[in-house]
């Protein structure tokens, strides 16, 4: 059985891939001089600003389903992880009791001893 890749890795990686195809188009559209290029020597910082502000939005819609599924992958490991604190708390509280109960048996027999 081979392992399923990391949700939040399989996102990041479409999600760089949208943003890369975006920077592209938009690089070939300013080439072509579609879209006003930018001032001086901007040019690719033009390009790069803009591919952000595109992808951004094309993002949040064309990878919904992939950020769920990251979200619930997230929420199921915080659970795990939570149960196992709850756990190691319950194994704290448990031997801090018996030492307790030591302790006070241990003060009980030494006020009957010196009675």
């Amino acid at each position: 059985m081979t392992p399923k890749p990391s949700a939040a890795l399989r996102y990041t990686t479409m999600r760089l891939g949208i943003f890369i195809l975006c920077f592209v188009v938009l690089a070939g559209l300013v080439r072509l001089r579609v879209l006003p290029s930018g001032l001086g020597d901007s040019n690719y910082l033009w390009v790069l600003l803009l591919a952000l502000v595109v992808s951004m939005p094309l993002s949040l819609v064309l990878l919904r389903r992939q950020r769920d599924e990251m979200s619930a992958q997230i929420v199921g490991r915080m659970d795990r992880a939570k149960e196992r604190l709850d756990a190691n708390r319950g194994m704290e509280d448990e031997a801090v009791d018996e030492a307790e109960d030591e302790t006070a048996d241990a003060a009980e027999r030494r006020n009957e001893s010196q009675q």
